[in-house]
């Protein structure tokens, strides 16, 4: 975080204070969004995200398999019950994602799931984030570490889908710079050239006169 940046909580309102006062330099202006949120808060939610998926899986699955006499053995990736575990998993990310805009785990740690180019999330960006980016995150799972990395703090599921993760009612306060004095000048400049042809043809009545 910069020194022109502010993380405040709640959205931004008058009772908060966020509107100009009329004090400050009218060339300086304020923008606000949602705090982005870091790599080990999301760490914690994917966590909790991940034990509830196991949970579900023996709670639910893993009796019956047990009841069928199958063998609950992943030894390898094509087994019945890591084929099983695979879709609840991915099916969990993505309908929470989708529906909620966050899972469970998300909801505890009051992040959120947004789309940067969408008002609400497609399911096209959904199944890029929660199924084909996370798929080439968890085979190479090293590749989390880009959200520490990468502009928004997004990883590389959020890459592929234009997406990032932030925190519900955190808002950073972004002082926009004003107008450089170069800018100013040239500006000043451009109007006095504008200004000087006016002057000349004064001149010129003045001396035919």
């Amino acid at each position: 975080m910069t020194n022109n940046e502010v993380v405040m909580q709640g959205s931004p309102s008058m009772e908060n204070g966020f509107f100009n006062n009329g004090t400050e330099d009218s060339t300086s202006q304020k923008n606000y969004t949602l705090k982005t949120a870091g790599f080990w808060i999301r760490l914690w939610a994917f966590l909790l995200d991940g034990f509830i998926v196991s949970a579900v899986v023996g709670i639910l699955i893993n009796p019956i398999f047990y009841l069928m006499d199958w063998s609950l053995s992943e030894s390898v990736w094509y087994a019945p019950i890591s084929i099983i575990s695979a879709i609840l998993y991915y099916s969990y990310f993505v309908l929470m994602t989708k529906f909620f805009g966050q899972t469970l785990g998300k909801m505890v740690f009051g992040l959120r799931v947004i789309s940067l180019k969408h008002d609400n999330l497609t399911w096209s960006d959904v199944l890029f984030r929660e199924w084909i980016g996370r798929i080439i995150n968890n085979i190479v799972m090293p590749l989390y570490i880009l959200v520490v990395i990468l502009p928004d703090n997004q990883g590389l599921h959020d890459y592929f889908a234009d997406t990032t993760v932030v925190h519900e009612k955190v808002y950073i306060e972004k002082n926009l710079a004003p107008l450089s004095i170069e800018k100013k000048e040239e500006h000043i400049v451009s109007i006095e050239q504008v200004g000087k042809p006016e002057l000349e043809k004064l001149e010129e009545e003045k001396n035919e006169q």
